[in-house]
Formats: C-alpha cells, sequence, structure tokens
C-alpha cells in the first residue's frame, strides 16, 4: 500500500448546478468518501431523503441547515465554521447558504450520493438547472424530494 494524497489543486471537480464539489477520495474497506463544496450564496438543495448519512463540517462561511418533520416547523441550524453537522440516513432535510458570502465544508458521505453527483455534475458551471435530468437522477439514485404542503 503506498500513501495517497490529493494535493490542493487537485482532485476531480464538477459543477452541481452553482455548487462546486471536488472529490477527495474515499477510504479502503469503506464506502465513505469526502468531498470539499463550495456553496455560493442563494444556493442550495431542495428537501429530500435519502438512505446515505451525512456529515458536514463547516471550513468558511454560514450554511443554514433544515430538518423537516411530520406536523411541525422545520429545525433550522445555522452552522458556521468549525460546526459539525450529522444527518442520520433518511432524515428529511435540506441545505441553503442565505449568507452573503460563499460557503465552503467538507461532506462525508456514502458512494451511493457520489454517484448521484457524478450523475448530473457538470465540468464548469452551470446556468439553470436542468430539473427534469435532475429528477431523474434522483430516481435512478434513491433520493426523494419532500412535497412540502402549502
Amino acid at each position: 500500500m503506498n500513501l495517497d494524497v490529493v494535493p490542493a489543486d487537485g482532485g476531480e471537480t464538477l459543477w452541481v448546478v452553482a455548487d462546486r464539489i471536488r472529490f477527495l477520495g474515499g477510504l479502503s474497506g469503506s464506502d465513505l468518501e469526502l468531498l470539499d463544496i463550495e456553496v455560493p450564496p442563494g444556493s442550495g438543495t431542495p428537501p429530500h431523503t435519502h438512505r446515505s448519512p451525512e456529515m458536514f463540517h463547516i471550513l468558511e462561511g454560514e450554511l443554514t441547515v433544515r430538518e423537516f418533520g411530520a406536523g411541525r416547523a422545520p429545525r433550522t441550524v445555522l452552522a458556521g465554521p468549525g460546526t459539525a453537522v450529522r444527518i442520520p440516513s433518511m432524515l428529511p432535510h435540506n441545505y441553503s447558504n442565505e449568507s452573503g458570502g460563499p460557503v465552503r465544508m467538507l461532506v462525508l458521505i456514502e458512494k451511493t450520493m457520489i454517484d448521484f453527483f457524478r450523475d448530473i455534475g457538470a465540468s464548469e458551471p452551470q446556468g439553470e438547472p436542468d430539473f427534469a435530468k435532475i429528477g431523474a437522477a434522483m430516481q435512478r439514485h434513491g433520493i426523494e424530494p419532500l412535497t412540502m404542503a402549502a
């Protein structure tokens, strides 16, 4: 076995809508991989669930993370630098950057989600989201959007 090093300017990089995702690799013998994600102001995800648990560690900026539950208002967490947020499997959630500056975070996630990001990612920043492509990829990778009551 040899050391596997991803330099500061290395690793595969894809844009998922407006977010820049840098793939840092996984741990041998596990299904976990580490991502370096930049979330520009105004970007984020819609409310959803998936089997993969995930963990966010905020490096820069302030990320808004919401947990959704039936019959109650969402729990909202403002996660700043140094904050770690663990999201269990199938917990309804989303994240958004509602601050005026960029957010940078490390995300630990299972390979099933890595495959989703590679499926919809592009080699350069994307303009308007292709909702049909994203929706089809969500179905293929077991990601369920939440239907929010009006």
